[in-house]
Order: C-alpha cells, then sequence, then structure tokens
C-alpha cells in the first residue's frame, strides 16, 4: 500500500515537471518568434516660417579707433588728457621733451646755411672761369692763343662746374636733413588724429619712451568713435559659408543681460584663424564684423558678446523637427555571382558600395509600423528642419526618441506611438 502511494506520488510530481518544462519551451518558442515593438513618439508634419542662424561669440570693438605709438624717444613732459576725455581731431594729446631734436633742427639748419655759402662762392668762382674760358675761345679763333692755353682754361671751367654741381647737391642734401629734422621734431608732439575719446592711457607724465626706430615705439594712447561700434565675432569654417554681408543679426552683449542690439554683417574675413593647429582641439574660425546700429553709450570695447546672425528666411514651408531627420546607408543583398566567388561581381559590388552615400531619411508612422522617406532638406533652426521634397504634408513624423530614430527604426518596423506631442504653433 505504500509502494503505491510512492508510486502516485513520483508519478504527479515527474508529471508536473514535464509540464512545467513544456510551458517554458512554449514560452521560449513564442517569445523568440515575437516581433519587437518600438516606442515612438511623433508629430504632424507642418508648414511653419523658419530662420537660419548662425550663432559666434567675440567682443565688441570701435568700428574707428587709433593706437598712438611713439615716433620720437624721451621725456613725456606735457600729457593734457586723461583716459575718458572726449577729443576733437587736432586736439594737442601730449608733449615729448624736444631738447634733442631742436639741437638737430638746429644742426641741420646751419649746415644747409653753410652749404649755401659754399654753393654761392662757387657760382662766383664758376662765373668767373667760365667767363675766362670763353675769352680764350675768341682769341684762338684769332690765332692770339695756343691750343695748351686754350685746354687748360677748358679744364680750369669743367672742373669749377664739377665742384660747382657737387655744391648744389650738398645743398639739396642738407635741405633734405633740415626737412628731416622739422619732421622728427615735430614727432615730440602729438594731436588726436579723430573726433572721438580716449579710451586707453598706457603713460603717465614724466614717463619715458621709446620711439618707433627698428622697432615699435612705445604704445601711448588709443583714440577711438565710441558711437560706431561693432560686434567681431568668431564663425567656424562650416558655418561662414552660409553668412552674407548685409545679413542682419541679434546682438547680446553680456553686460546688457536685459538688453538686444541690433547690426548688419559689414565684413568676413578671408584668412583663417586657427587654434590648436595639428592637435585633436583644432579649430578652424573666421572672423566676421557686425555693425551695431545705434549702440548706448554704455557700450565699452572688449566687452563679451554672441551674435546670431540670421542668414535666411523661409515663410510658410513644409518641415519637421530637426531630430527627425537621420542618415541612413542602403543595406546591399548579396549576389548570387559574388556569392560563388565571382570576381567581376565582387569589384562591382565594392564599387558600389564605395559610392553608397549616407541618405537623408526620416521615418512616418502608418498601421503601428514605421516607413522610412527619403527627404531633401534645406535651410534648418534649432527646431525645425525645412523639407525640400519627400513629405507632403499632415504626415506623422517620428520625433523621438533619439536611439530609435537613429538606430533602432527600420523599414517596416512595428512601433508604439507615446502620446503625440502638442502641436506647435506656428512662427
Amino acid at each position: 500500500m505504500a509502494n503505491g502511494k510512492k508510486s502516485k506520488k513520483k508519478l504527479f510530481i515527474f508529471g508536473g515537471l514535464g509540464l512545467l518544462l513544456l510551458v517554458v519551451l512554449l514560452l521560449v518558442i513564442f517569445s523568440g518568434s515575437k516581433e519587437e515593438i518600438v516606442v515612438v513618439q511623433t508629430e504632424k508634419v507642418e508648414k511653419r516660417n523658419i530662420t537660419q542662424v548662425v550663432s559666434a561669440t567675440g567682443k565688441i570693438n570701435p568700428v574707428y579707433q587709433v593706437k598712438i605709438s611713439a615716433e620720437a624717444t624721451g621725456e613725456v613732459v606735457d600729457l593734457p588728457v586723461r583716459e575718458g576725455d572726449v577729443v576733437r581731431k587736432g586736439q594737442l594729446l601730449l608733449r615729448i621733451k624736444p631738447d634733442n631734436y631742436e639741437a638737430q633742427k638746429n644742426s641741420a639748419d646751419a649746415r644747409l646755411a653753410q652749404s649755401k655759402s659754399s654753393l654761392s662762392a662757387t657760382k662766383a668762382q664758376l662765373d668767373k672761369v667760365e667767363s675766362d674760358y670763353k675769352r680764350m675761345q675768341e682769341l684762338a679763333q684769332k690765332k692770339l692763343a695756343s691750343d695748351a692755353e686754350l685746354e687748360s682754361a677748358k679744364s680750369t671751367y669743367l672742373q669749377t662746374l664739377g665742384n660747382y654741381e657737387a655744391m648744389k647737391s650738398g645743398v639739396t642734401q642738407a635741405e633734405a636733413s633740415l626737412k628731416d629734422a622739422i619732421t622728427n621734431l615735430n614727432k615730440t608732439i602729438v594731436y588726436s588724429p579723430l573726433n572721438g575719446t580716449i579710451s586707453k592711457r598706457d603713460i603717465d607724465l614724466s614717463e619715458r619712451v621709446l620711439g618707433s626706430g627698428f622697432s615699435p615705439g612705445t604704445e601711448m594712447l588709443t583714440v577711438a568713435d565710441l558711437s560706431k561700434m561693432e560686434a567681431t565675432v568668431n564663425v567656424d569654417e562650416n558655418d561662414v559659408v552660409l553668412i552674407s554681408v548685409g545679413d542682419t543679426a541679434k546682438i547680446h552683449v553680456d553686460a546688457f543681460t536685459d538688453k538686444v542690439f541690433t547690426g548688419v554683417v559689414t565684413q568676413i574675413g578671408n584668412s583663417a584663424i586657427t587654434k590648436g593647429l595639428g592637435t585633436q582641439d583644432e579649430v578652424v574660425n573666421f572672423e566676421v564684423k557686425i555693425l551695431i546700429i545705434n549702440p548706448e553709450n554704455k557700450i565699452r570695447p572688449g566687452m563679451s558678446c554672441d551674435a546670431d546672425i540670421q542668414t535666411e528666411k523661409k515663410e510658410n514651408v513644409l518641415s519637421v523637427p530637426i531630430q527627425s531627420v537621420t542618415a541612413r546607408v542602403a543595406k546591399e543583398t548579396m549576389t548570387d555571382a559574388s556569392q560563388s566567388g565571382d570576381q567581376a561581381a565582387a569589384e562591382a559590388k565594392a564599387k558600389k558600395e564605395r559610392n553608397n552615400k549616407p541618405k537623408e531619411v526620416v521615418f512616418i508612422t502608418q498601421d503601428n509600423k514605421a516607413k522610412m522617406i527619403e527627404v531633401k532638406t534645406g535651410i534648418s533652426d534649432d527646431t525645425y528642419i525645412e523639407i525640400v521634397s519627400g513629405l507632403k504634408g499632415n504626415e506623422d513624423v517620428v520625433s523621438g526618441p533619439y536611439r530609435a530614430i537613429s538606430k533602432e527604426l527600420e523599414d517596416g518596423s512595428k512601433v508604439s506611438m507615446q502620446p503625440k506631442r502638442k502641436g506647435t504653433e506656428k512662427k
């Protein structure tokens, strides 16, 4: 009786284990054949206004400014202006002690006077010698003077004429030396080259400055016209090709957090500014200048700024969220010839793969499935990108998540929609 109970107990145990194993096996089979469902968010394809913007950072600078360096060496003996003073063109800015330059001018003046005196004496001598030579020519014609006397008179005349020409050159050289001395003396007095403001003063009274000889002279003052200011920004090499002279820009100056200034692009640099050359952090920028329209008086040179340059604007164009567009490479199927080792077919396939460049695509949803559509894009802003071709409008385009758009989704993938994003108002 006890053995029968044990046999029934074993039967139940092994039967239960077998049933459990069968259930697990069925679950594995059915779960393995179950198609993966990708959870996505969608948004309607609509027409919007899009403004393409290039952003850059830089500094505020005056449009017109002059850095004044010393051209004469000496002590600053007069400095009537201070930093921040408003000056007029031609106004005295400073004087450098002129003693050495006055001495050089006086010396050059004396040399010129001496040269002119010597020239006058030589001219009188030349006149006499020339008269003697002409008289000797007349006597020789009448056979009253020998050839030797005529040649001697001619030689004396030519020698005196040569001395006179040399004296004339000496006078010219002395005049040039005097002119240089006067110019150098005038360099000791510095006047304002334009109407503006003393934006920087690097020297003090009684300080000694070095003139510009073989090296740049001491930088003394900077005069700037603060009524005309510009933003000088560095634009990435990939973005600078989008910018044109005349483009409008919105400028945010760090010191004025609640103020946005309007500007116009006036100049685009042709020479690249490279940082980190030869390293992984290498950056290539181009300098762009933006004239600020009606700047405030409180704007100062050197202030940091950000500029949003509006390079192009289109109204009422078909658009999708910018993250909806991704790049995909068409998948290749192996041909029978390549499977059998046909070299020509394999080479043709390899060439096709090299030419198989990524294409821009979006995914729309139809009957809970994703459909991949190749598109051609246009301009974009921070949120949306223009669709030139490929879509008609009002489709439900997949807008997220990023991983699904860039990797997980394929043409025909089953999808499950999360609550759709609320429609964004047209710009």
